[in-house]
C-alpha cells in the first residue's frame, strides 16, 4: 500500500488539545440599611417586620454536569461512522469537566479517513444555553434545522481544500434545556483526493447527535 501524507490541517487534528475557559458568575448586592437606634421599642410583632433582602432562589438546572462523552455513542455507531477506530474513544482534557466534556474518535482505514467529536456543554440556565445556541447559529452560514433532536438543533456541512486534498466536515449543534450537544464529523479520501458526499457526512453527524442527546437526557436531574 502506498503511503499518503496527511494534509497539514488533518495532521494537526491527530493531536488535539482542547482548552476551555469557564467563566464564573459574580453576584453582589449592597449592604442592608441599619435601623436607627431608638429609645422606645416599637410595639406589635416586629419579628416579621424586620427588613430583609429580596429572596433569590436559584432555578433548578435540568442538567447539573456534562455526562461521559465517550459513553454517548453505541459501539456499532462508532464502527459505522469511523471505521477502524477504537470504540472506546479518547476524552479530551478540559479545564472544567463539569461544564464541558469532549470525546474524539479518528482512524485511517486504507485511504479513507474519518474524524468524529462529541461534546457536551452545561450552562447555568435554559436562557444561557439558548443564548449560546443562537450565537453559534449566527456564526454559521447555510445548513438548516434538524427536527426532533432536543429542544432545537441545526446542521451545516462545508467543504475545504488544502494541498489539493478535499475534506468535508459536518457540524450539528443541539440544545436540550440548559445543555448543548456539539457534534463534528469529517472525512477525506487520500487516494482520490476527494471527500465523502455531503449526504454521507450530514447523516452521520445527525445520527451521532441524536444518540448523544439521548445519552444526555438519561442524566436528567
Amino acid at each position: 500500500m502506498r503511503s499518503f501524507p496527511l494534509p497539514i490541517a488533518l495532521t494537526a487534528r491527530l493531536s488535539p488539545v482542547v482548552v476551555l475557559a469557564a467563566a464564573g458568575w459574580a453576584l453582589s448586592s449592597g449592604p442592608l440599611a441599619t435601623p436607627e437606634a431608638s429609645e422606645k421599642k416599637p410595639t406589635g410583632k416586629t419579628a416579621t417586620q424586620s427588613p430583609t433582602a429580596p429572596s433569590e432562589t436559584q432555578a433548578v438546572k435540568t442538567y447539573a454536569a456534562a455526562p461521559a462523552p465517550c459513553d454517548a455513542l453505541a459501539a456499532k455507531t462508532v464502527k459505522s461512522l469511523v471505521p477502524g477506530a477504537k470504540t472506546a474513544g479518547k476524552e479530551i482534557p478540559s479545564t472544567d469537566s463539569d461544564l464541558r466534556r469532549t470525546c474524539s474518535w479518528n482512524a485511517l482505514k486504507g485511504y479513507d479517513y474519518r474524524w468524529l467529536d462529541v461534546s457536551f456543554e452545561v450552562l447555568d440556565s435554559d436562557e444561557a444555553a439558548e443564548k449560546s445556541y443562537d450565537g453559534r447559529l449566527a456564526e454559521k452560514s447555510g445548513g438548516g434545522a434538524v427536527p426532533g433532536v432536543g429542544d432545537a438543533a441545526y446542521s451545516v456541512v462545508n467543504l475545504t481544500t488544502e494541498d489539493k486534498q478535499d475534506t468535508r466536515e459536518g457540524v450539528v449543534v443541539a440544545r436540550a434545556a440548559n445543555a448543548l450537544v456539539i457534534v463534528t464529523y469529517n472525512g477525506s479520501d487520500f487516494e482520490s483526493k476527494k471527500a465523502p458526499d455531503t449526504d454521507v457526512i450530514n447523516k452521520g453527524a445527525i445520527k451521532a447527535a441524536k444518540e448523544a442527546v439521548a445519552a444526555l437526557q438519561k442524566t436528567r436531574g
